[in-house]
């Protein structure tokens, strides 16, 4: 067999018989002259099927070594690969966050989040629900912590007294700003979803503003975008009550209260309650006790102190209503003293002593002492020595107000026989009325509510030996009394609950719900009532109502948006209308779904940060108290 010579291409024999065979066949096609099939086969020594197979590779290269003219044909697109969830949640809280410049703000020490935000979680939650919470935290770069609170249902404690809740205008003032920094303020905070705080960081950094948070407040106000929140006066009647306490003689009636002092000793703080005995009449302080709380022991400890200063007890002992002042340990001291009570939430009751405490808080050096032994008792014999020597020396300075005498001379006056026999009738006259007005209330009181109130007093451990606070609470409606032992004893659970509250604190909390009760009901007949005649103040209302609920009638779509519509309205019978609304279609509907309906509701309010606490509290109990009633 002949070789073929070499070329300069080092081309295999096998490749030129298929690139020959390629040829006769285009030679062929066009009736040009070319060897034979044997004839190429045989000089390149190629069988005949791989060469066939080459020969139909090398046809299907020919049209790829000439594109036509123009810019070659775009491939066409691979499909995108599918992301993984947790980057889907991710690529969707960047995208939020870039739409709402402001809605997370990260400081020094923590960052803040804007209710925009957190609903934004809450909803991305709720259509990710699959997912680990811990992988969905990292996910959202949210702390585990802190999204966990996010989607916590609270318990709803006792509401607080109501306020004015209308805002006074600030008259804006911002003399130094010009009119591009007034713009600037005013098109930022249109776009901005965080607290005033971060806005003014956010100006002040990122816009160069160099105008104060009053400037920019005012600057706001001014527009009409934003107004501060003003807190409420002092009372007025406060003035009007001085010298309105009915004083006898000195020793006639003393006072008794406890106040917490605090002594640092050794860079370590100790709290110790310094309970305080005064004369009403002179202003004396008499007794003292020290002691770690305030309790029966203080009360009789202190007594007995003023009973050794002035050789004798008074007539009567006025406490206030803590039920550690009211207990057999304390009457059995007392001996034929009467014990009188103070009345509530009224500080005016107890003067003296309440002057006394605030003189002692301005008079005393700060408490103090490094010492590295017995610390504890050190701090409180220290108190002991402070205490005696502040309230020996007050006893003994003269008295403007009482032409010149001393609390020692007013004291040392002896009364006549007329005046102590006077004082001691009025004494018991006053106590006698005091007990027929509880045996009243006690006979009033339903039998069922007072055993109720008997064992939740028994778990709950709180101190009534005399009944007086359970009288006063069986006096409310049984919705608030339930709601009010089920606050407590969730603060209790959850080890919220003020240091030192006891059955009063519970007092507290009823009777705040029983009046929130009843401003929730008034507002609600006003409501159904102008409804029922098509208020033209609510008329929009109505129409926007029913207009989302033809859009969407889902359910789980229409109690979310009620609900914000509620949190979003400026007028207070405006967010009882979307509340109203919210709880009419949820209590159309089985347990479970009402339940999982309200859990919905109550995430999206406690996540509305920009709406104050205690009407997101009130919002979250009006949905309780009509989705799940007891009566």
């Amino acid at each position: 067999m002949t070789g073929l010579p070499e070329t300069a291409a080092n081309v295999s024999p096998l490749v030129t018989a298929g690139a020959l065979l390629l040829g006769s066949l285009l030679g062929k096609d066009l009736g040009l002259p070319f060897p034979t099939v044997s004839a190429i086969l045989e000089a390149t020594g190629a069988s005949r099927s791989r060469a066939y197979e080459l020969c139909g590779a090398l046809r299907a290269l020919l049209p790829t070594l000439q594109r036509p003219p123009g810019r070659p044909a775009a491939p066409s697109p691979e499909p995108a690969p599918s992301l993984p969830q947790t980057e889907q949640i991710t690529r969707a809280a960047l995208d939020f966050v870039m739409r709402h410049p402001g809605c997370v703000h990260t400081g020094r020490k923590r960052t803040h989040y804007g209710h925009v935000y957190r609903r934004f979680v809450l909803e991305l939650r709720e259509r990710h629900a699959d997912i680990e919470l811990d992988d969905f935290a990292v996910a959202t770069r949210v702390p585990l912590g802190t999204l966990k609170d996010w989607l916590r249902v609270p318990a709803v404690p006792a509401p607080s007294e109501p306020t004015d809740g209308v805002a006074s205008k600030v008259t804006p003032e911002p003399a130094d700003a010009t009119s591009t920094y007034v713009e600037t303020v005013v098109t930022a905070w249109s776009t901005w979803h965080g607290s005033f705080s971060d806005f003014c960081q956010h100006l002040w950094e990122h816009w160069r503003v160099p105008l104060g948070r009053t400037s920019i407040a005012s600057i706001l106000a001014a527009h009409g975008v934003r107004f501060p929140r003003r807190r409420a006066g002092r009372s007025p009647d406060e003035l009007a009550l001085c010298g309105a306490f009915e004083t006898f003689f000195p020793g006639a009636q003393w006072q008794g209260d406890g106040s917490p002092i605090t002594v640092t000793v050794g860079g370590e703080p100790f709290t110790f309650n310094l309970e305080l005995m005064v004369d009403s009449a002179s202003g004396a302080f008499v007794g003292i006790s020290v002691r770690d709380t305030e309790d029966s022991a203080a009360i009789v400890e202190s007594f007995n102190d003023g009973v050794t200063t002035t050789t004798e007890p008074p007539l009567a002992l006025l406490l206030d209503n803590r039920p550690s002042n009211h207990t057999p340990e304390v009457d059995a001291a007392l001996g034929d003293t009467l014990r009188m009570r103070a009345t509530p939430k009224r500080p005016q009751n107890k003067p003296h002593c309440e002057g006394g405490f605030g003189l002692f808080q301005q008079t005393v050096p700060l408490l103090n002492i490094e010492l590295r032994r017995g610390i504890r008792e050190a701090a409180r014999q220290l108190l002991v020595l402070v205490s005696q020597t502040f309230f020996r020396a007050m006893n003994g300075r003269p008295r403007p107000d009482r032409e010149g005498r001393s609390r020692i001379e007013l004291y040392a006056d002896k009364p006549t026989p007329e005046q102590i026999q006077q004082a001691h009738l009025a004494l018991q006259e006053r106590q006698r009325q005091q007990e027929l007005a509880r045996q009243t209330l006690d006979a009033r009181q339903r039998p069922e509510v007072r055993a109720l109130l008997d064992a939740a007093f028994e778990s709950l451990a709180l101190i009534d030996p005399e009944r007086h606070i359970r009288l006063a609470i069986a006096r409310y409606p049984l919705d608030a009394i339930v709601d009010g032992i089920a606050i407590f004893e969730a603060k209790v659970n959850a080890l919220t609950l003020p240091e030192g509250a006891d059955a009063r604190y519970l007092l507290g909390i009823v009777r705040n719900l029983s009046e929130q009760r009843e401003r929730e009901l008034i507002t609600e007949a006003l409501l159904r009532r102008r409804v029922a005649v098509y208020d033209r103040f609510l008329a929009e209302l109505v129409v926007a109502r029913d207009k989302v609920a033809r859009a969407n009638p889902d359910p789980k779509h229409l109690v979310p948006h009620f609900t914000d519509r509620a949190l979003a309205a400026e007028r207070q019978i405006d967010r009882f209308f979307w509340l109203t609304a919210a709880t009419d279609l949820i209590s159309t509907m089985t347990l479970d779904e009402r339940k999982a309906l309200f859990r919905v509701a109550a995430c999206l309010i406690n996540a509305t940060h920009h709406v104050p606490h205690r009407d997101r509290l009130d919002a979250i109990r009006f949905l309780a108290d009509r989705v799940v009633p007891l009566s």
